[in-house]
C-alpha cells in the first residue's frame, strides 16, 4: 500500500501529547492523520488532517471514526475496546489489537497473563472491592506493607498507592484492583520492543528511570541504563518475551524492577509510545515515534541504537499553581548545551500535570545527568 502522498488514513485514538509528537512523524512521511479526542483543546489538533470531538470510550463514537480509517492506532490505553473489535471484524487494521489491548487494560487481567505465559512478576492478590482487602489483612492472607492498583483507568501516579497500615486504606477508590507485594528493587528499567507484522522485531536499549518520591511519576530517564552487561540482557529478553506472547504490532513499552540479587520482575506494559522513549528523538537514530509508525504501516523497522547519551527530565506543573501556564526561565536552560524542552500545548497547568519534558544529549552520560539537575533545578511549570 501507498502510504505517503496518497488517499491512505491513519487514525489516531487520543490526542494529547503522545499523539502530538507521532504527528510530527507523519508530518514527515506526508501521511494524512484522523485524531479523535475528547477535548476541543488536545495537543494533537493543530498537527492532524483532521480532528473529531468525541468520547474515546462510546462503543458508537470510537466505531464510526474508526471504520473511515485504514489503519487505527492509539495513544492512550483507556479507548472502547468493544468498538476496536468490531472494527477488526470489518477488516479495519488495528494496532494494538483489541485482544492485545483488553489485556492490558486491566491491570489484573495483565498480571494474570504474566502468570499464565511464565513471566516473572511480583506476586499479587486481586480484589473485587477495597473492603475485601481489610478482611485479607485481618486473616493473614495479605502482608503490609503492598502496592495497591486500581485494575482500570489508572495513569501517571493516579490509581497508585503504597499501603504501609489499615488507616491507608480509606482514601481509596472503589472497585476492582490488585494488593501487589512491594518489591525492595535497585533500579526501574523499561525496554521499548517494536514488532511490524512481518514479524521483524528491534529492541531499544535498556533505560533506568528514576520517580519522584511523592507524585509516584518519572522524574528521569536515563539511557543509556547503569547497569552491567548480563542485567541489560537479562532485560531485554525479558522485555522480548512480553512482546512475543502478546504477539504485539507496534511498540512495546515493558517497565520492570531490577531486584537487589539482578533478577528481572515486568510491572507492567504500555502497547504504544511511551515516557521512557521520549529521549529518542534526539538521543536515537530512529525516534520511537517514527518507529511506531514503521511498525504498525508494516515498514522497515529504523536503527534502535542510541547516538549519544541521553537523560529525560520530564516538566510537571509545580504545586501551588493552577491556570494559564507560564515556564519560568526556560531561555536559561536553552542556553545549556544539549539541551531541547518539548512543550505539549497544554494551555492549563495544575500541579503534577505533564506538561512537556527536555532532553538532554551529551557524549558522557554522568555530564548529562548533572545538566538534567540543573535543567530540573532551575525550570518552573507556573501560572499566571
Amino acid at each position: 500500500m501507498n502510504y505517503f502522498s496518497s488517499q491512505f488514513k491513519l487514525g489516531i485514538l487520543g490526542g494529547g501529547q503522545l499523539g502530538k509528537m507521532l504527528l510530527t512523524e507523519t508530518r514527515k512521511f506526508d501521511i494524512y492523520t484522523c485524531v479523535l479526542d475528547p477535548s476541543d483543546e488536545a495537543p494533537s489538533k493543530i498537527a492532524c488532517n483532521e480532528f473529531t470531538k468525541g468520547d474515546l470510550m462510546d462503543y458508537d463514537t470510537v466505531f464510526n471514526f474508526g471504520k473511515n480509517v485504514d489503519v487505527l492506532t492509539i495513544e492512550i490505553e483507556n479507548v472502547n475496546v468493544n468498538a476496536l473489535e468490531a472494527l477488526e471484524k470489518k477488516g479495519i487494521k488495528v494496532f494494538p489489537s483489541s485482544q492485545t489491548l483488553r489485556t492490558i487494560q486491566n491491570k489484573a487481567t495483565q498480571k494474570l497473563f504474566y502468570v499464565d505465559h511464565n513471566i516473572p512478576t511480583a506476586d499479587f492478590v486481586r480484589f473485587a472491592y477495597v473492603s475485601e482487602i481489610e478482611d485479607a489483612i485481618d486473616n493473614g492472607g495479605l502482608q503490609l506493607p503492598f502496592v495497591w492498583k486500581a485494575a482500570q483507568f489508572g495513569y501517571d501516579g493516579n490509581g497508585v498507592k503504597v499501603v504501609r497500615s489499615k488507616a491507608d486504606l480509606k482514601d481509596l477508590q472503589d472497585g476492582e484492583c490488585i494488593a501487589e507485594t512491594m518489591v525492595p528493587f535497585k533500579n526501574e528499567l523499561a525496554v521499548i520492543v517494536s514488532r511490524n507484522s512481518n514479524g521483524d522485531v528491534k529492541t531499544y536499549p535498556v533505560v533506568e528511570m528514576e520517580f519522584h518520591p511523592e507524585a509516584n511519576q518519572v522524574e528521569y530517564v536515563i539511557c543509556p541504563a547503569r547497569i552491567n552487561f548480563n542485567v541489560a540482557k537479562k532485560a531485554q529478553e525479558t522485555a522480548l518475551k512480553v512482546s512475543e506472547a502478546f504477539n504485539h504490532v507496534g511498540l512495546l513499552a515493558v517497565e520492570m524492577f531490577q531486584t537487589q540479587d539482578d533478577e528481572i520482575l515486568v510491572n507492567e506494559v504500555a502497547p504504544r509510545p511511551h515516557n521512557s522513549g521520549h529521549h529518542t528523538i534526539e538521543s536515537g537514530y530512529t525516534s520511537q515515534f517514527e518507529q511506531h509508525l514503521r511498525a504498525i504501516l508494516n515498514l522497515p523497522l529504523g536503527k534502535t541504537d542510541y547516538k549519544v547519551a541521553g537523560v529525560m527530565v520530564n516538566l510537571v506543573g509545580a504545586e501551588g499553581y493552577s491556570g494559564d501556564v507560564i515556564y519560568e526561565h526556560i531561555e536559561d536552560i536553552m542556553a545549556m548545551e544539549g539541551v531541547t524542552p518539548h512543550i505539549y500545548g497544554k494551555k492549563q497547568t495544575r500541579p503534577f500535570r505533564k506538561m512537556g519534558h527536555v532532553t538532554i544529549v551529551n557524549e558522557d552520560l554522568n555530564s548529562a545527568r548533572k545538566i538534567a539537575e540543573d535543567v530540573k533545578n532551575l525550570i518552573k511549570v507556573i501560572s499566571q
